[in-house]
């Protein structure tokens, strides 16, 4: 028998296995040899004979292993060339590692890559002659020594068959060790019960039944079908499965719109029939300007494992922005973490299930990427899976992405990448397996990109054709990855036929019957309604009797104070604020009214001794933008923190403040799925200044202010936009309150301008014990912050409550010729400039809460003063911002049909403020005369 034939009776089981494999996935390409001898493989596995046929083994062939030049090896060589030949196969092992995957079957299509040298024998100086050599595996584990043709052969099983590995780029030895380790000592496969094998077929059955399904019987709807990509349901049954063994409890998921409605029968366990009402559509009166999309929608269920253990699923709701609900899911999975006091994060997964043109195109990836080994955001790692097309709509990546991957973001984290083609559910099988452990063992991310397909267009009244006509001829001609799935068994004789007919006949009966419910007259659909931690909060207009007494006794309250401004023994204070806690304890015995950030963190540490969690983040959270808050102290002499909040009674309930990443979308979103999972909390996220919420628009649209409308969503989460103008440029004057206002509408926000401490005070304390719930926003101050008329008494805070409107204590309606009416800075400015100019015949009546607009306190309030009398609405913003426009809209020519209703502002303008600080000036003293202008 020759060396090329000895080499052949080598050959593993696995190897010819993956030959096998190989041959099923592209027979067209295997050359007539090899093709003869699968054939006889096949049927010799049949009838239960060896296989007799051995074909020839050229160079070239698509499948051939490496093989020896000559047969007759290679001269003896010397200690220092055996040591050089060691160090060329040590460099050839590691290119393996490092550029093993950019040769990886992963695309389903087969579409050819580009040529490695790396991985060439001659790049590294070795010959066929050095194939049959041992060399020292030590690099690469195993048996002592190897030939260097096993060495390879088992590089390229674990690197380039259909999983490709991204790792090298993680700095710690000790993690690229240990996925060394597991990867090489399998050659990246796992072996696959019958039963493992037999239940991904049925999952696999499940998704293309569903889809094929509702083309029939839905022809031209949207479904956003998930054919094409049809493993990610035995992906996520995979997964789900293994987090049970884990001990994970609670699973997030976040995805966009292919394949969600698939997912939410065959993962979340949706009724289909629930599905089918909703594709019906025949009730339109139920969703009058309200509701969403079907594949928009969110569900929540519980999996029970093979195994007995359960587990919660939540899918979140998601708008068109598809990648925005990342941190949204992050946030939710951090709170069901609190409170289920799971400090370790080990009992809840996240697992994000990405598009391809999205992971790469949209920043809000890499944003919430950022926060997941940050302190104040980790929930123990996300499973993040990319469903990869490899088509953005109808932009190819190489129109869309610079990068060679669309996961190539995600190596800003030390974690791997797995790229696994999706047509080889086994492989997908592994990749889930590896990854879960890897998040495990490090608690971090890891992600899987599943290279798959779009067999229909981007819609199913899209022709893909017209713009990939190459593409999709090629995905015209494949069969479905379940049917390839099945000859594989049915060749492996994995199972039979009449098993898998029998499955599929199964779904389809199932689907059936459940369409037939659907098309029933008194078909009532099932709902999902607020409970569990939910039950007892309400939604919808303000309640008329849901005023609560949000006053604290004033002996508590300079008891907590006084807490406030104690530290540790040893615990070096910053100089500075040794005066300024000095001055705190003033305010504590009440020698000194409190200001602004003395009624905040009265606010936060009532709240939290009355048994409410408390979380605050932002930019600079900690001493606050303006250096008013202070919360988090740092000793002068060595750096380390001390939170006093914390520190005011045993029992008291968690308080975090957080200084978040230079990120307003990913950290508003993530606040965001927090108070979705706390609403008994204080949630609150504080701008740097005001506008920066710009950066965060898509969150305010699609979740904050319409989740309820679209959603039936709560949320009591608090947004702290620092306001006003003060000649600091157009980016930090306005918090844009105008766009609130916009949004605003059926109840939706509440929008507050508090104008003293005690206002303040009130407005968080209120927010947190009312039952209704709705997204609260604040135009906190910045120059008010140390203004010395911004102050308010321990009495104040003691028996008041948030009032909607202020009137003017010292004006004397008789008298009164005209009544300004503001929110905000504005106030001050106009009471100082009346005192000095002694006039007695204005009122200046603040209107604090601008939405719900409190009509009839502000009717109350004008109830004294003459009809005919005319009241000057007075703000800073430009006429075509602020609150001007939405006030004359709601309120009209004539404030209650009494009282003419004028505007005093800046001129309209395309920016917000004036770059110039005089300019700034001149412009506020026009804005104060015009007020004030006698007649």
């Amino acid at each position: 028998m020759s060396n090329k034939e000895d080499h052949f009776d080598c050959l593993s089981a696995d190897y010819v296995e993956g030959l096998l494999e190989d041959f099923l996935r592209d027979a067209s390409s295997v050359e007539p040899e090899w093709r003869r001898y699968f054939e006889t493989l096949t049927s010799s596995r049949t009838a239960g004979k060896p296989a007799r046929f051995r074909p020839s083994f050229r160079p070239g062939s698509l499948f051939n292993p490496p093989s020896v030049a000559g047969g007759n090896g290679a001269a003896v060589r010397s200690p220092d060339d055996v040591a050089l030949l060691q160090e060329r196969v040590d460099q050839l092992i590691r290119s393996y590692r490092v550029r093993g995957h950019l040769v990886a079957k992963v695309d389903p299509l087969m579409r050819p890559r580009p040529h490695h040298p790396e991985l060439d024998l001659e790049y590294h100086e070795l010959t066929d002659g050095d194939l049959k050599r041992s060399f020292s595996t030590m690099a690469i584990g195993g048996p002592a020594t190897q030939t260097l043709d096993g060495i390879v052969r088992r590089l390229r099983h674990t690197y380039c068959r259909y999983i490709g590995a991204q790792f090298m780029h993680i700095d710690e030895l000790s993690v690229r060790d240990w996925l060394q380790k597991r990867m090489e000592e399998t050659e990246n496969r796992l072996q696959l019960s019958r039963a493992e094998q037999l239940r991904i077929l049925t999952r696999l059955s499940d998704a293309i039944t569903f889809e094929e399904f509702v083309r029939k019987k839905y022809v031209g709807a949207k479904t956003f079908s998930l054919e094409g990509a049809e493993s990610l349901i035995p992906l996520l049954d995979l997964a789900i499965e293994k987090a049970g063994r884990q001990g994970i409890q609670e699973i997030v998921l976040g995805m966009a719109h292919r394949g969600r409605l698939n997912v939410l029968a065959n993962i979340l366990s949706k009724r289909p029939q629930d599905i089918f009402w909703e594709f019906e559509d025949a009730n339109p009166h139920l969703h009058h300007g309200r509701g969403d999309v079907k594949y928009h929608l969110g569900f929540s269920s519980d999996w029970q494992t093979a195994e007995g253990h359960c587990i919660h699923l939540s899918l979140c709701f998601n708008p068109s922005h598809l990648e925005y609900v990342n941190p949204v899911a992050l946030g939710r999975m951090r709170a069901k973490q609190d409170r289920s006091q799971d400090a370790n994060r080990q009992k809840g997964l996240v697992l994000l299930i990405h598009g391809d043109a999205a992971f790469a195109g949209e920043g809000v990836v890499q944003e919430t990427l950022n926060l997941s080994q940050l302190p104040g955001y980790s929930t123990g790692g996300t499973l993040h899976v990319i469903v990869n097309n490899q088509i953005g709509f109808t932009t190819s990546p190489e129109e869309g992405r610079s990068s060679t991957y669309a996961s190539d973001v995600a190596k800003m984290l030390q974690i791997p990448i797995f790229h696994v083609n999706g047509e080889d559910p086994e492989a997908v099988a592994q990749v889930v397996d590896l990854a879960l452990d890897f998040r495990e063992k490090f608690d971090r991310d890891v992600v899987i990109d599943m290279y798959c397909y779009r067999r229909l267009g981007h819609n199913e009244g899209d022709e893909p054709s017209f713009t990939q006509p190459l593409l999709y001829r090629a995905i015209e001609s494949r069969d479905s990855v379940r049917e390839g799935y099945l000859t594989r068994l049915l060749l492996l004789g994995g199972v039979t036929y009449d098993e898998a007919e029998k499955i599929a006949e199964q779904r389809h009966k199932h689907l059936e019957e459940e369409f037939a419910l659907a098309q029933r007259d008194d078909y009532v659909p099932q709902r999902q309604t607020l409970t569990g931690v939910w039950e007892g909060y309400v939604g919808g207009e303000e309640p008329a009797d849901d005023e609560v007494q949000t006053g604290v006794d004033a002996g508590r309250l300079s008891e907590l104070l006084q807490k406030l401004t104690e530290v540790p023994h040893g615990f070096h204070l910053h100089p500075k604020l040794k005066r300024a806690f000095e001055k705190r304890r003033q305010m504590a015995d009440g020698s000194s009214p409190l200001d602004w950030a003395a009624a905040e963190a009265l606010a936060l540490a009532t709240l939290s001794v009355e048994g409410h969690r408390i979380r605050l983040s932002g930019q600079d959270a900690e001493r606050g933008t303006f250096s008013h808050r202070h919360a988090v102290l740092h000793d002068v002499e060595d750096g380390h923190k001390f939170t006093p909040l914390q520190h005011l009674a045993d029992d008291q309930s968690p308080l975090e403040i957080v200084n978040s990443p230079l990120s307003e979308a990913g950290v508003l979103g993530f606040e965001y799925g927090y108070s979705l999972d706390f609403p008994d909390a204080l949630v609150a996220w504080e701008a740097q200044f005001g506008d920066f919420w710009n950066c965060a628009q898509v969150i305010v649209d699609q979740f904050i202010a319409s989740a309820e409308d679209k959603w039936r969503r709560l949320s009591g989460l608090v947004m702290l936009l620092p306001h006003g103008f003060e000649g600091q440029g157009p980016e930090h004057s306005s918090a844009r309150l105008e766009r609130f206002l916009i949004l605003a509408a059926e109840h939706n926000l509440q929008i507050v301008c508090p104008s003293t401490p005690a206002q303040f005070f009130h407005s968080l304390r209120r927010q947190v014990k009312r039952r209704w719930r709705k997204p609260l926003v604040v135009m906190t101050p910045k120059s008010l912050l140390r203004h010395p008329r911004v102050v308010s008494s321990l009495e104040e805070l003691q028996r008041g409550r948030f009032q909607r409107v202020i009137p003017d204590a010292d004006a004397k309606a008789t008298n009164v010729h005209r009544v300004l009416m503001c929110s905000g800075k504005i106030y001050y400015e106009l009471l100082e400039m009346r005192e000095s100019l002694e006039r007695d015949d204005l009122a200046i009546v603040r209107l604090e809460q601008l939405y719900p607009l409190p009509e009839t306190q502000l009717r109350a309030i004008m109830a004294p003063f003459r009809a005919g009398t005319s009241v000057y609405w007075v703000q800073e913003e430009p006429e075509n911002m602020g609150a001007w426009r939405y006030l004359k809209v709601m309120l009209g020519d004539r404030l209650f049909g009494s009282y003419p209703l004028i505007a005093v502002t800046r001129p309209a303008a395309a920016s917000p403020a004036t770059g110039s600080s005089g300019t700034h000036k001149l412009e506020q003293q026009e804005l104060l005369n015009a007020a004030l202008a006698e007649g």
